[in-house]
């Protein structure tokens, strides 16, 4: 061939061997993007596939804190006096609503979840203030009201039945995502295999360029070299991140001890700060003990002082014994004072509670203040027209309100002015101190005195903490309010500025309707017509000193009484002898006075209850609903008008032994 022949052919195999090498890299170009997509696409259907997963355990998860929070409200509704039950029901309460939250953002977004979730969430909402009703029912010592309320709520009559709606939703829920779940599983078997016959292609393509690249030798060298090039390059990258990386595990170890640090500094600031409230509390108690010996002593000293010397003059002058007498009895009389103002601070003596019209028992109060304070005391009453009731009991709030303005004398000197206004507010939670949101009554005494310091007004409730001289107080006033209130319901505030005066604030809760509980003074008189002689009456006292003192007290009043030292042997005493009245304390071993009465009226009903006490608070005054209940200490003369009211409240015919006695 001619030269210039050659040079075509030449330059015809060297544009051949270009465009097959341009053809074999732009093929494996396409087959590597397309491994790399259907890989991406298989690595997102695999997520797809995971999220399904969380999904359906999520709603799991969400069943069963429910489940586990109507279980324990369910126990709080069986007995309140189970502390944590309560908090057991919240906390997985708030934790299936945290979870309905995650599950929003976890699910499917298709229109048709979406709307589920909605629901769903509706359900939960108004399970949920159903629940919370129940726990405010309980929390206010309702007794078997919250166990009807609770029932109604979870109960399987429930109406609506949202709990089996709640537990419908999400299976319904968890069933939608199940089939999501399982189309998923279809694209990423799809993508799966797209991917493994991509790679087939690319496996054999790799080989053709292998061939290829043999018959390109210079190609082959030339990308030989690059290769080397570029793996040199690689590895020196390949230092560089491995420096990097070790400078990231350092900085992550020293982040790590940081924070370790840190959760042993709270550590030891949260033990030092539950010491100091133990610090705290040891020293209440100790102000307590001590404030209590104190006066008990004195009340002590008087009642013994009293008895010794009567009893070294029983054969001298009667009206000498007497006064000794008298004194011993107004002694013990005060300390059983102390001890109702005591269990009124721990909230644990009974209160006589009614419907109370603040605005009418407040107007009514203004001779007893005019005496009380005197006329250096200037008072002012506003009271709203429209004052709601309150269901409280009458004496105590009188009780209370005479305190705060006796309180406000002193700290005006005995001279200023005083001002006592009743008012409506609507309150939100922890406003006033640990008061629960909801509508309250608010009785308010301001007086333009000295005021309070922030130490002092911190300290305020405290028992036997007081600012007033000795012998002008006993620092039981404002906490024995305290406790009042809170056995309302309600809650005490005190706002205060030293040098403009102290307002003291009581809240008591919008009025309820709650049967009371019928108490006897310690110290009733004794009428003569209300008494019924010759009533066989059954007296349960452990106390062998106090069962003897009542027996004697009713043979002298002229009933027929019998004594036993126990519930057991009262029963039996019960069913071979037929009793008008049953005398029973509250707390005693093994068996309590309701226990005894609940098994003693399954077997009859014809017989009144009298229940005897000196503190109710381990036995629950629910039990005691419906009945009359004498306090201890008493007198003769208590024991009387308790006897004989029981007797009459009953409406029962006597016994024919009391018929015979009369």
């Amino acid at each position: 061939m001619t030269p210039s022949g050659d040079a075509v052919r030449f330059d015809w195999r060297r544009g051949g061997a270009a465009a097959g090498a341009l053809v074999a890299v732009l093929l494996l170009l396409g087959l590597v993007v397309l491994v790399a997509w259907s890989n991406g696409e298989r690595d997102k259907a695999l997520e797809l596939e995971r999220h399904a997963y969380d999904v359906t355990i999520l709603t799991r998860s969400i069943d069963a804190n429910v489940s586990r929070s109507e279980a324990a409200l369910g126990r709080f509704a069986l007995d309140a006096d189970i502390k944590n039950s309560g908090n057991v029901y919240l906390s997985y309460w708030r934790l299936a609503g945290h979870q309905i939250g995650q599950l929003k953002r976890a699910a499917s977004t298709t229109r048709d979840q979406q709307d589920r979730l909605a629901e769903l969430q509706a359900i939960y909402d108004q399970l949920g203030a159903k629940f919370d009703n129940v726990a405010r029912v309980i929390t206010a010592h309702q007794g078997d009201l919250g166990i009807s309320y609770y029932y109604a709520a979870a109960g399987p009559k429930a109406d609506p039945p949202l709990q089996p709606a709640l537990h419908a939703k999400l299976r319904e829920i968890a069933e939608n995502e199940r089939t999501i779940l399982q189309q998923r599983m279809e694209r990423t078997r799809f993508f799966s295999a797209r991917a493994d016959r991509f790679t087939d292609y690319l496996s054999w393509l790799g080989l053709a360029v292998g061939i290829g690249a043999i018959l390109m030798g210079a190609v082959a060298i030339q990308a030989l070299r690059q290769f080397t090039y570029a793996r040199r390059l690689a590895e020196n990258e390949s230092e560089r991140a491995e420096v990097l990386e070790q400078a990231v595990r350092d900085r992550t170890h020293e982040l790590w001890e940081a924070n370790q640090a840190l959760k042993a500094e709270a550590a030891e600031r949260e033990a030092a700060e539950a010491q100091l409230r133990q610090v705290q509390k040891m020293e209440a108690v100790g102000q307590l003990t001590g404030g209590i010996a104190h006066d008990f002593n004195n009340m002590l000293a008087v009642v013994v002082g009293g008895v010794d010397l009567a009893r070294r003059r029983l054969n001298g002058p009667r009206r000498e014994v007497m006064a000794h007498l008298n004194n011993a009895m107004e002694g013990a009389t005060r300390a059983a004072a102390l001890t109702r103002r005591l269990l009124s601070f721990a909230r644990s003596e009974p209160l006589l509670p009614e419907r109370v019209e603040p605005r009418q028992l407040v107007g009514g109060m203004s001779d007893l203040l005019d005496r009380t304070l005197g006329e250096r005391v200037r008072i002012k009453v506003d009271l709203a027209a429209d004052t709601w009731p309150v269901y409280v009991d009458p004496h105590q709030l009188e009780n209370a309100i005479v305190n705060l303005a006796v309180n406000a004398r002193d700290a005006m000197d005995g001279a200023g002015r005083l001002k006592i206004s009743t008012a409506n507010v609507k309150v939100s939670a922890n406003e006033v101190g640990d008061i629960r949101p909801g509508e309250y009554v608010r009785i308010s005494v301001t007086d333009t005195g000295c005021g309070m310091p922030p130490e002092v007004k911190e300290r305020a409730f405290e028992p036997f903490f007081t600012t007033k001289p000795v012998g002008k107080g006993t620092g039981l006033g404002l906490s024995q309010i305290f406790g009042f209130a809170h056995q309302s319901g309600g809650e005490v505030g005190i706002d205060s500025q030293v040098g403009k005066g102290t307002t003291v604030s009581i809240y008591l809760p919008r009025s309820s309707v709650q049967p009371p509980i019928r108490l006897h003074a310690a110290t009733s008189r004794m009428n003569e017509e209300e008494r019924v002689p010759g009533a066989r009456i059954l007296v349960v006292e452990d106390d062998p000193r106090v069962r003897t003192s009542t027996v004697e007290a009713l043979q002298d009043l002229d009933y027929d009484p019998v004594a036993c030292a126990s519930g057991e042997e009262a029963i039996g005493i019960f069913d071979k002898q037929t009793f008008d009245l049953v005398i029973s304390d509250v707390i005693m071993p093994e068996m309590t006075g309701p226990e005894l009465i609940k098994i003693l009226k399954e077997k009859r009903q014809d017989f009144a209850v009298l229940f005897v006490t000196g503190y109710v608070g381990e036995s629950g005054s629910d039990s005691l609903i419906g009945h009359e209940l004498l306090r201890k200490p008493f007198t003769v003369g208590a024991l009387a008008s308790a006897v004989a009211t029981a007797l009459q409240s009953s409406e029962l015919p006597p016994t024919a032994a009391a018929a015979e006695a009369r």
